[in-house]
């Protein structure tokens, strides 16, 4: 009886997969792409990102998701790096090609994009969602700048109730709502204020709730390598709100836990309960 995988065109781990040996020229041009890159000569992380002295070995989520590239950047996109260097020149034409693209799009749903009220929107709106996303092209290292300090404490942190306001990417309707996180310090803490600034960091893209907690969490995992970190957030999606299914006052609400949140279950329910 073949598997489930199977039936779907998947191939299990258990197929063999027969494919032609690559030849010398293919093994070097791979090698040659794979240094060439820019990545490799990009400077490293700083070392902030790093607690002196400290053994503990980053979670499996961190290991395979690192959320800083050598450049800085959370999760970029394909074009965040580009967006981030342009000059003033290159955002003046990418302003320009989005305000077209606009522009078809009024025409698309039968509107008249030279009448007075709608003159301008095509460029307003193009500067608003460059606003919105800006979360793409920020660097984390620019971001935490330096609010990193040696503290002998070992109890929880939690600052609750940070508003954010994200784009779902399934339709570019925003979701809004309340991010709340809690990290057990090793030792080692963060400026109250960059807890904030990295939710709205990551919320300021194109997103999904629970990709946007898992980001949040194991960000602040690899820079702090505390005891533990949770993130809480409860947010309305106008996609279920405006359109489809349309109900109104529904909440979403995801959360993800790290280490000592994760593995010990009073911690968790404490921090559950100081958050509600």
């Amino acid at each position: 009886m073949e598997s489930a995988n199977n039936t779907h065109g998947i191939l299990s781990r258990s197929d063999k997969i027969e494919t032609e040996p690559k030849t010398e020229q293919e093994l070097s041009t791979s090698t040659t792409t794979a240094m060439d890159s820019p990545m490799s000569t990009r400077p490293q992380t700083p070392s902030i990102f790093t607690p002196s002295g400290s053994t503990r070995k980053p979670s499996m989520e961190t290991k395979s998701n690192s959320p800083i590239d050598l450049n800085g950047l959370s999760w970029p996109s394909i074009g965040a790096e580009q967006r981030r260097s342009e000059s003033s020149e290159e955002r003046a034409a990418r302003l320009d090609k989005m305000a077209g693209a606009v522009k078809t799009l009024l025409e698309c749903i039968g509107e008249d994009p030279d009448r007075e009220g709608l003159l301008k929107t095509p460029e307003r709106y193009a500067k608003a969602l460059m606003f919105l996303t800006k979360g793409y092209d920020e660097s984390m290292n620019d971001l935490v700048n330096g609010a990193l300090f040696d503290e002998d404490h070992e109890e929880m942190v939690i600052v609750r109730d940070i508003d954010v306001f994200s784009l779902c990417e399934h339709h570019l309707v925003p979701f809004c709502g309340k991010v709340s996180i809690g990290y057990i310090p090793n030792r080692r803490v963060l400026g109250l204020s960059k807890l904030a600034r990295i939710a709205e960091m990551f919320s300021r893209r194109l997103q999904l709730q629970e990709r946007l907690t898992k980001q949040i969490a194991i960000a602040l995992d690899e820079i702090l390598q505390p005891q533990g970190v949770a993130v809480l957030v409860e947010a309305s999606h106008q996609c279920m709100v405006m359109r489809g299914v349309q109900k109104p006052g529904s909440k979403t609400i995801t959360s993800f836990m790290l280490g000592r949140f994760r593995s010990d279950p009073k911690t968790r329910e404490e921090f559950l309960s100081l958050v509600r």
